[in-house]
């Protein structure tokens, strides 16, 4: 924790005043700084457990960022706590693995929605409730995409809870588990084959309860990821890709995603 305020959010550590409407939302706690490198005028906030916050502008428009840690339980933490401080409009930058059809390490992802196989989400709604993002946010980052000249694929993510109890790894030409000493349930060993027959582009462990607890509260969410490997994981990348320039790439979307809701909802008022 970096100030000394009262009445501070119970783990982000947050008080009145330290958030903005606009958030950008990490997983990793070391992604917060590259993101507030965006940022003019940016500045650590608070950090607690692993909770960072910095907060900036764009141009007069102040912006937070904040990190959620790993998975949906955390993140359903966060935007609890941001909501309630002020946020209406959250951003994932995030990683994924790849499970579309033509969609390839350091390729990005854009998620309209998501397969809520996650379990905090359904603390908060039926298993029926969707998990989609907002239409403004996605026409936002589709936009900022091509605003700075990024290709984006576009669509489903499914999101988990499990990382090695759902991913699975060629062996031998065989679909292997990924958990310790190849552990699994019989019922979990097609589900990721099932998930990208579905359609779904990408996996990740926090767009189904970020976009439940969005359209839930009346607040506005969308997520864009960079597919840091293919699922079912093929063995170590042989560097195909530069992953922090990519990583700036994907956080250049959101910024400019940001900018553009920015200034679409200045013009309503």
């Amino acid at each position: 924790m970096t100030h000394g305020k009262k009445d501070l959010q119970i783990h982000t550590a947050l008080g009145q005043g330290d958030v903005a409407h606009y958030v950008l939302l990490a997983g990793d706690p070391g992604r917060i700084p590259q993101i507030a490198s965006f940022l003019n005028k940016a500045a650590k906030i608070a950090e607690n457990r692993e909770f960072v916050t910095y907060g900036g502008f764009l141009g007069s428009t102040p912006v937070t960022a904040c990190s959620t840690g790993v998975g949906s339980p955390s993140t359903a933490i966060v935007v609890e706590e941001l909501s309630r401080l002020g946020a209406h409009t959250f951003i994932r930058v995030g990683t994924s693995g790849g499970l579309g059809e033509g969609v390839e390490a350091g390729d990005l992802v854009i998620s309209t929605g998501s397969i809520r196989s996650d379990g905090a989400s359904r603390t908060y709604a039926w298993p029926e409730y969707p998990a989609v993002a907002h239409h403004e946010v996605v026409a936002a980052l589709v936009e900022g995409a091509r605003r700075v000249k990024q290709k984006a694929h576009v669509g489903i993510t499914w999101c988990v809870d499990g990382f090695y109890s759902e991913n699975k790894m060629l062996s031998g030409g065989k679909l292997m588990p990924m958990s310790f000493k190849g552990f699994q349930l019989r019922e979990n060993a097609e589900r990721l084959m099932d998930a990208k027959a579905m359609g779904a582009k990408n996996v990740e462990m926090e767009t189904g309860t970020l976009f439940t607890l969005a359209n839930i509260f009346g607040l506005r969410a969308g997520a864009i990821c960079l597919v840091s490997d293919v699922t079912p994981w093929r063995g170590p990348l042989q560097e195909a890709y530069d992953p922090h320039t990519r990583m700036r790439d994907c956080i250049s979307v959101a910024i400019e995603a940001v900018k553009i809701l920015s200034e679409r909802d200045g013009s309503k008022s």
